[in-house]
């Protein structure tokens, strides 16, 4: 089984929950992952000691790579980045990958996904999506990119904030390809 390089994006849109479940199971999945490269932009920061009240993105055992660092590997398809997951994805992020405007890493390497035919998914907080948001969600689904909007599952039945964030984050693992294990619909009763 070859392993997996993937490039994880924080943007500022509410939702840090799901970025700390996603690095978390990251790290429990590390004989399935090569890489893991991450982006956060200073929203990201700030939106995740407000809701998290921590700054525990600064202890992760990956690298953080800074928002302008067009040098870093997977700012190129020669890297063979195969996955970027854009977690939580804010409407402005999303908006600039459908223009096809890289004015910062994010925004860079999920161009670079996207010509290279990989595999991007967005997970989109936001909510009600207004007609700008969906054409632009629309667009990136036809240029081959994967929108998973973070709308939690109740059958697994989570009893808390976190199990509620991985009912999401589980989907947005299996979309890349990872082998974990989760609650499946009528395969668990």
């Amino acid at each position: 089984m070859s392993k997996h390089k993937i490039v994880v994006a924080v943007t500022g849109a509410s939702g840090a929950i799901y970025a700390k479940v996603l690095f978390d199971k990251l790290q429990q999945l590390h004989e399935q992952i090569e890489d893991v490269g991450v982006v956060m932009s200073d929203n990201a920061r700030e939106v995740w000691k407000f809701e998290l009240g921590n700054t525990d993105y600064e202890k992760l055992p990956f690298k953080i790579y800074n928002k302008n660092d067009f040098f870093s590997p997977f700012a190129s398809g020669s890297a063979k980045y195969n996955t970027m997951i854009v977690c939580p994805c804010s409407m402005g992020t999303l908006a600039r990958i459908a223009s096809g405007i890289s004015n910062d890493l994010t925004t860079r390497a999920a161009d670079v996904i996207l010509k290279e035919r990989r595999k991007l998914i967005l997970v989109p907080r936001d909510t009600p999506y207004s007609l700008i948001h969906i054409n632009n969600m629309k667009t990136i689904t036809e240029s081959g990119g994967i929108i998973c909007p973070a709308s939690p599952s109740f059958y697994s039945q989570p009893k808390n904030f976190e199990e509620l964030a991985a009912t999401v984050v589980d989907r947005v693992l299996d979309l890349a390809g990872l082998e974990i294990k989760s609650f499946r619909w009528k395969e668990n009763s």
